[in-house]
């Protein structure tokens, strides 16, 4: 089980939740997003994770909301672990970005389109926190030891392995279960990340699409073969949040989810 500060439930055996905004859009919001999510896990009995990009640095159009400001938001994510005593994560962008982001999250994400970057995933490595880096999606699972590879070399053993699907034509995504297994091979944790696997990217609008409904095919196909995590972005409501909103999960359909997929696991352990 994975090694984080403030990580509850790690003796329950249920797989973990990585969950949250896809953006830090303000402190209220973030904080009763957490709360929710805090409340189910514990009910469930569920290790969490609180996930909250600081920055969008991966916009498709100018005008697409980046975020609040980087140590503004940065602080929330640092006050949503102390008022709920549970570990964070966001995403970086450059090496530079480590050091800074490392001083007041648990865990530092990689995006997919970034995790063949050797010196960002070097400086994540140097900062000693638990690093997770999304598979490309241009990459299979086999290749992802590379990124593994990287960071172990650098002096972190502390390394996720996250699926998003791989790109198919220009404006969708589909998901290769293989690859989830492909990547346990590399002995390091592995997480579906299911809603940014249901993107439908590029499109002429400039504002990316995606295919909520379905969330729960995804995921409980993961748990099946094998997930150890969960990545699901969840907003109250979806068609109002400032990025990534269409193919968020409404965030009163997440304790169903889980329990369904609980039932899962408890299927194949």
């Amino acid at each position: 089980m994975l090694e984080i500060p403030k990580l509850a439930h790690t003796t329950s055996g249920n797989f973990f939740l990585m969950a949250g905004p896809c953006a830090i859009e303000g402190e209220e919001m973030a904080l009763a997003i957490a709360e929710r999510i805090k409340n189910i896990t514990d009910k469930l009995q569920i290790p969490y994770i609180f996930k909250g990009s600081y920055r969008k640095a991966n916009r498709s159009r100018i005008d697409s909301f980046t975020g609040i400001g980087d140590e503004k938001a940065l602080k929330i994510l640092q006050k949503v672990s102390q008022e709920f005593d549970v570990p964070t994560i966001t995403d970086i962008h450059e090496a530079h970005e480590a050091a800074m982001a490392a001083e007041y999250v648990d865990v530092l994400q990689i995006p997919a389109f970034l995790c063949r970057q050797t010196d960002l995933l070097v400086a994540a490595a140097q900062t000693g926190k638990t690093i997770s880096v999304k598979k490309g999606q241009f990459l299979s699972g086999e290749a992802m030891r590379f990124a593994v590879d990287k960071i172990k070399e650098s002096g972190n053993d502390k390394v996720i392995l996250t699926d998003r699907g791989n790109s198919f034509g220009y404006s969708d995504l589909v998901v290769d279960y293989r690859n989830i297994v492909a990547m346990k091979g590399h002995g390091v944790p592995v997480v579906m990340d299911v809603t940014h696997s249901l993107q439908q990217p590029n499109q002429t609008s400039g504002v990316t699409g995606g295919k909520p409904a379905l969330i729960e095919t995804i995921a409980k196909a993961a748990i099946a073969v094998g997930a150890d995590g969960i990545f699901i972005e969840t907003h109250p409501v979806p068609s109002q949040a400032k990025s990534d909103g269409a193919n968020m999960l409404p965030l009163d359909q997440l304790e169903g989810l889980l329990e369904k997929l609980l039932r899962i696991r408890q299927a194949i352990i």
